[in-house]
């Protein structure tokens, strides 16, 4: 297939149409339809996923429906019949690295013709990604977007056997589709979503044009996928969602928020929940009362603060002032006491000037991070950030970004020393990757601890005893007490 092609016949993403909030999102129960069942049988598939926990989740519901219809997980690249590279757009530096592995990709085509390469997620819902794909990388099969996961198998099926590409990507907000199959990454920990989308519109993220606009799932659906997986011995649950703190602000006849899903999934006798990610502006009493009274809830809260200049969160349209954000945690840490609190930081933001920068070095000290993923400001093409005018030198920004990890670590060593002595409560995942012998895990407030113990222990939660704290884990001692 050649570069003269019409671009104009596929359907392609719209950053303006994406911008806009239609109407209320369509509820789809998921079927697979007998056309495309065991289509699959004898061919093996494969996902690679890049960015975000909702990116993994989408993966485990696109193996869900690749197996239902026939296919089988290859065990390496060179026996696959379909790969899909399941994308992230948060970062230029992440697209860089998808355009690389698009061209080394190229070589497996060319010694399997039958072979279906295909690009989903956040990247396929950026014009320019298609475009570009459109012109330059004949040999990709597949392109679809975050709100049509559901239609794999339609896309599936008409490019094996019209031999055909299939580009097709919405711009408007997705739909809340239901029953869709799963294959899980791990045996004791799961990812759920409650909710899709985002209607922030930070000046500077893709988001919310990638994932459309906020819409919940039902209450009834989600408690019921809890109570399976409780049922099947699953030892964690995260709840996924863009803006999970919006969940349920979309009902128009039901006054039910995340508060209310948090104190109802504690019922459901999952021994861990947690989730991801929060926004400021949309953490209410009911969720902090969660805090308080739900014991199942873990205590930690990842809560993405940006900057601590008020200045520069205006313009980033964060829609709260330090004071505010400063309030919420406050009241965090009365309501659950020791509860460990990280963030998301950004430095170099056009017009943050060094005063700004100390404002933010102020707020990170007084709110006690005990950790925080820290970035430079990556201008997005398609935001309105990106046309902001920017007299940060790159070295200025580096050097912020070192003074501000610097701050970070010490706040990371911080959190982990105070359970020095302490015995915590550790979910083993598995074995250290340097030692066979040392088992690796999370406690409740989310660090990392390494311990001697056997492989029964994997998938349980077990008593340790911490004896050495250092900036990025704990040391400790399995307590048989």
């Amino acid at each position: 297939m050649g570069n003269n092609i019409d671009i104009e016949k596929y359907f392609k993403p719209n950053l303006k149409d994406a911008k806009k909030r239609k109407g209320d999102a369509d509820y789809i129960a998921f079927e697979l339809e007998n056309e495309f069942q065991g289509i699959g049988h004898g061919k093996t598939y494969r996902i690679q996923t890049y960015g975000c926990q909702g990116n993994e989740a989408d993966s485990e519901i696109m193996a869900g429906i690749f197996e239902d219809m026939g296919y089988t997980l290859a065990s390496e690249e060179k026996d696959s019949d379909v790969i899909l590279l399941n994308t992230c757009a948060i970062r230029e530096n992440a697209e860089d690295r998808i355009w690389g592995e698009l061209g080394r990709l190229k070589s497996f085509k060319k010694q399997n013709p039958d072979l279906l390469i295909g690009l989903c997620g956040c990247m396929a819902q950026e014009e320019g990604v298609v475009s570009k794909i459109l012109k330059s990388y004949p040999y990709v099969d597949i392109v679809f977007g975050t709100h049509n996961i559901h239609k794999l198998p339609y896309y599936i099926k008409s490019a094996m056997f019209d031999k055909e590409r299939v580009i097709e990507v919405y711009s408007y907000e997705g739909s809340i589709v239901e029953n869709l199959p799963k294959i899980r990454a791990h045996q004791f920990k799961a990812w759920v979503n409650i909710m899709f989308g985002c209607d922030e519109f930070c000046t500077y993220c893709i988001v919310p044009y990638t994932r459309g606009k906020e819409r919940s799932r039902n209450k009834d659906e989600i408690i019921k996928e809890v109570q399976e997986l409780t049922r099947q011995g699953y030892q964690e649950v995260t709840l996924l969602g863009q803006n999970v703190n919006a969940y349920g602000k979309d009902f128009k006849d039901l006054d039910y928020t995340f508060g209310d899903l948090l104190m109802d999934l504690d019922k459901t006798g999952m021994p861990r929940i947690r989730f991801t990610t929060s926004h400021p502006r949309d953490i209410d009493d009911k969720t902090i009362k969660a805090y308080r009274n739900a014991k199942h809830l873990m205590p930690h809260l990842h809560l993405p603060v940006q900057s601590g200049s008020n200045s520069v969160l205006k313009k980033m349209n964060r829609h709260y002032t330090k004071e505010h954000y400063l309030n919420v945690i406050n009241a965090l840490k009365e309501a659950r006491p020791g509860i460990s609190i990280t963030t998301d930081i950004i430095v170099g933001f056009p017009t943050e000037t060094e005063e700004d920068f100390q404002l933010t070095l102020d707020l990170v000290n007084e709110v006690d991070f005990e950790g925080a993923y820290t970035f430079i400001f990556s201008p997005r093409g398609g935001t309105p950030a990106a046309s902001f005018e920017n007299t940060i030198t790159e070295s200025e920004q580096k050097d912020r970004l070192q003074r501000l990890n610097a701050v970070v670590n010490a706040g990371y060593l911080r959190g982990t020393e105070r359970f020095l002595g302490e015995i915590v409560e550790v979910l083993v995942d598995g074995f250290s990757k340097k030692d066979d012998s040392i088992l690796a895990g999370y406690s409740a407030h989310n660090k990392l601890v390494n311990f001697k113990g056997d492989e029964s222990m994997i998938g349980k939660i077990v008593k340790v005893k911490i004896t050495e704290a250092r900036t990025w884990f704990l040391l400790g001692e399995y307590d048989e007490s």
